[in-house]
């Protein structure tokens, strides 16, 4: 299984809109920084292992599409952090985690198994 590169605050948009429907896992990635590359890796990991199939995946790259990261932390009441793991459900925020807390194993405790714990 694969994330979807959202760039757009249009495929924001539609991405929060489709949360109502079904869960989605937002990674907001820096292509700068070394944590962020480690908190990719995980995620990458984790949707190769055993991924939740009930939600969707998607990464925005902070860099690239500022405007859409910026977008995400507005609409969701979030503070921005990168790397950043966002689960979005009926188009609010439900768990969210950043750097160093971005794991195979937290993101298999929440999305598989709703234990929910912030960071």
């Amino acid at each position: 299984m694969n994330a979807r590169e959202i760039t757009t605050i249009e495929e924001w948009k539609s991405v929060l809109e489709h949360s109502g429907e079904r869960g989605q896992v937002v990674l907001k990635h820096s292509t700068i920084c070394p944590v962020s590359a480690n908190a990719l890796k995980e995620y990458n990991d984790y949707l190769q292992d055993n991924p939740n199939r009930d939600v969707d995946y998607v990464l925005v790259k902070v860099i690239e599409s500022r405007p859409v990261s910026n977008q995400i932390a507005e609409d969701l009441g979030v503070n921005h952090q990168s790397p950043q793991i966002i689960y979005v459900t009926n188009k609010e925020k439900y768990w969210t985690a950043s750097h160093w807390a971005i794991t195979i194993e937290h993101m298999t405790a929440v999305l598989n198994y709703g234990k929910v714990r912030q960071y």
